[in-house]
């Protein structure tokens, strides 16, 4: 089978995805099992193996959820089998799979990406880009144990993915005087901005539009805490920090910490703030509830 009809397969499986909500719960299973086979030869989990990186990748990179669901029912998407010991049908009991269930790709599928770096690098690239921002591509792949990078420059982005307006960051940037919206850092490096990167509130793969409104000057170290959900946007244009964030360190406390309830730095007058329904989504689909001030 082409290449590309297992790309189409793995781009139409069977997400709760509407209105703007986040379902990585599959994507996150297929890249941890195309970790798995790239370094065995052999995309086979046993459940009782991988409930707790599923787990742990569920809590990291997308909403907490019970690691059982994916596992069972990504069958439905007809390139994952999951077996028992006695051949018995599955189900998405945590008990049953737990008792000896092995997940894998088909063997026509497993065969097809072995045959080809490329199909598991694309297939790799649709997900996350499709699923995640940027800023979390490269956690994401080492978390999982998969590495694209000797293919990576070749592969072109679905074509169904939207063209990003390149003027983003100039214009997030000028907006906010070129600071970091929570924290202020403003550093130049000859006359340059750097340090500082323009936020998609909204993330772009969820329809999230490239405009001032939808766009955070946020620094580097804000910018991949924000993705993560360590930190939001209030109503009322405030820094909201999540009380599953630890840190002891004076470090942590100045940089995390003392942003809770903190005045967002303001676009300069005439460019428009965050809008509420971006914001609205970034808490709702993003951040690691409770916030730190009501947990």
């Amino acid at each position: 089978m082409d290449g590309s009809i297992w790309i189409e397969r793995v781009a139409a499986i069977n997400q709760h995805r509407g209105n703007g909500k986040r379902a990585p719960h599959k994507p996150l299973l297929i890249l941890l099992a195309l970790g798995q086979l790239q370094r065995t030869g052999s995309s086979a989990l046993a459940f009782s193996d991988v409930e707790q990186p599923l787990g742990d990748l569920l809590t990291e990179f997308g909403r907490p959820a019970n690691p059982e669901y994916p596992f069972h029912h990504l069958q439905s998407d007809g390139f994952w089998v999951v077996t028992t010991l006695d051949g018995s049908p599955t189900t998405a009991s945590k008990a049953a799979l737990r008792a000896g269930a092995i997940g894998a790709f088909t063997p026509e599928f497993e065969s097809a990406l072995l045959a080809s770096p490329l199909l598991i690098a694309q297939v790799a690239s649709l997900l996350l880009g499709r699923e995640f921002p940027e800023t979390l591509h490269r956690d994401l792949l080492d978390a999982v144990g998969l590495d694209i990078t000797l293919v990576e420059p070749t592969i072109e982005r679905a074509a169904a993915l939207r063209r990003r307006d390149p003027k983003f960051r100039q214009d997030v940037l000028f907006a906010y005087g070129e600071q970091c919206a929570f924290c202020g850092f403003d550093g130049l490096l000859q006359r340059a901005a750097v340090g500082l990167e323009a936020a998609h509130v909204r993330w772009w793969s969820f329809d999230g539009p490239d405009t001032v409104e939808n766009g955070l000057c946020l620094c580097s170290i804000h910018h991949k805490l924000f993705d993560l959900g360590a930190l939001t946007v209030t109503d009322d244009h405030r820094v909201a920090v999540s009380g599953h964030f630890r840190g002891g360190s004076p470090s942590s406390d100045v940089l995390v910490h003392a942003l809770d309830g903190r005045p967002l730095i303001e676009p300069i007058a005439g460019r428009a703030r965050v809008a509420g329904e971006h914001a609205a989504w970034h808490r709702e689909q993003v951040f690691k509830e409770p916030a730190r001030s009501a947990a």
